[in-house]
């Protein structure tokens, strides 16, 4: 529910919700479709994302994870890419509300 609700929506939708159905506005279900991927993040690319969380620069984390530093950069384009995020600071930030790595 939004607090932007006319009262007499406010009313249908809690009418809806207590016969047992669920109810998401409109605006609230295009944000979540707009920030929801099929595309899941692969075991490495967590590990990746994680390192970052953790404050670790490409190199550290070539080396934490025995790959080079271009490879950390592609698995962090794609990281972004996946989770549709801008920067890596907008990937971790995904990925934290997520619950896809914790700090």
């Amino acid at each position: 529910m939004l607090k932007s609700m006319p009262s007499s929506e406010l009313i249908d939708v809690i009418r809806q919700v207590h016969a047992g159905k669920k109810k998401i506005p409109a605006a609230i279900a295009a944000q979540l479709a707009e920030s929801y991927t099929d595309e899941l993040l692969t075991d490495r690319e967590v590990q990746v994302l994680g390192h970052l969380g953790d404050g670790s620069r490409n190199r550290d984390i070539a080396e934490k994870l025995f790959i080079s530093e271009e490879t950390v950069k592609a698995h962090m384009r794609h990281i972004m890419a996946k989770l549709g995020a801008s920067d890596r600071t907008q990937a971790l930030t995904i990925g934290l509300r997520r619950g896809l790595i914790q700090l």
